[in-house]
C-alpha cells in the first residue's frame, strides 16, 4: 500500500500543489483545511505522515500537534510543520511541541519530498521497503508478485493490496470498516461483506497445499496477519 499522507493546510493553491506532487510520487493523499476537521480525521484513521500548517482556522497547528502527541494512537505519527515563521525561536517551539521536522514557506518541493522520504524511512520502514516478508511469504511491491515457500501465488489487485496492508501491520486486528477505508479507500461505498469475500480468496490462494493459515480471524473484531506466523510457536 502507498503511504498515506494528510495535508492540513488552509491555502487551497498550496494544498493542490502538494497533492499533485505527492500523488506523482505514489503517495495516497488526503487534505483538511481546518485544524479541528483534521483532528477528527486523525482520530478516525491516522495516516502514515501529516503535513501541518502552523496557522489554521478552527485549531492551530501547534495545538493540533499537542493533541496528537497526547493520544496513544498518534504519539509516534510523523509530522512535518509548514510555516511562514522562520525565526529560530519559532522553529524551536514547533519542534518542542512535537513536530518531527519544520519547513519554512516558501520552500522547495523537491526538498520537502526528500524530507518526507527520509522521515518515512526512519519511522515507517515497512511503508517504503520494496519487499515485505512474513514467515515463508514474500511480497514484492515493484514486481507486484507474491510467493509462499518459493511458489508463486497469483493474486488479483485487491487481494494483493489487502495482503500488503496486513503485512505492513502484523498482529494488528482491523475491522471490516477499517479495511474498507485503508484498502479500498474512503470514497468507495461497498458492503462490508465484500471484505469477507476477498479475505476468503486471499486465504485460498495463500494456503493452497499449505497447512498453516497466516490470516487470523478475530470473532466480532476483524482480521489480522498472525504476528507469530513463521515462528516456532505459531
Amino acid at each position: 500500500m502507498a503511504a498515506r499522507i494528510l495535508i492540513v493546510e488552509d491555502e487551497e493553491p498550496l494544498t493542490l500543489l502538494l497533492r499533485y506532487n505527492l500523488e506523482a510520487e505514489g503517495y495516497a493523499v488526503d487534505a483538511a483545511g481546518r485544524g479541528d476537521d483534521a483532528d477528527l480525521r486523525l482520530k478516525e484513521s491516522p495516516p502514515d505522515l501529516a503535513i501541518v500548517d502552523w496557522m489554521l482556522p478552527g485549531l492551530s497547528g501547534i495545538e493540533l500537534i499537542r493533541r496528537l502527541r497526547a493520544r496513544t494512537e498518534t504519539q509516534q505519527l510523523p509530522v512535518i510543520m509548514l510555516t511562514a515563521r522562520g525565526e529560530e525561536g519559532e522553529r524551536v517551539r514547533g519542534l518542542a511541541t512535537g513536530a518531527d521536522d519544520y519547513i519554512v514557506k516558501p520552500f522547495s518541493v523537491p526538498e520537502l519530498l526528500a524530507r518526507i522520504r527520509a522521515l518515512l524511512r526512519r519511522t515507517k520502514p515497512e511503508r517504503v521497503a520494496a519487499v515485505l516478508t512474513a514467515g515463508d511469504i514474500e511480497l514484492n511491491r515493484e514486481k507486484k508478485r507474491v510467493a509462499r515457500a518459493g511458489r508463486d501465488v497469483p493474486l488479483g489487485p485487491t487481494e494483493f493490496r489487502l495482503l500488503e496492508f496486513l503485512m505492513e501491520n502484523p498482529g494488528r486486528v482491523f475491522s471490516r470498516e477499517q479495511l474498507l477505508d485503508r484498502v479500498w479507500g474512503r470514497d468507495v461505498y461497498i458492503d462490508e461483506r465484500t471484505v469477507d469475500v476477498h479475505v476468503g480468496r486471499l486465504r485460498k490462494a495463500l494456503n493452497r497445499g499449505q497447512r498453516s493459515d497466516p490470516i487470523r480471524t478475530v470473532r466480532g473484531a476483524g482480521y489480522a496477519l498472525n504476528d507469530r506466523y513463521g515462528s516456532a510457536e505459531a
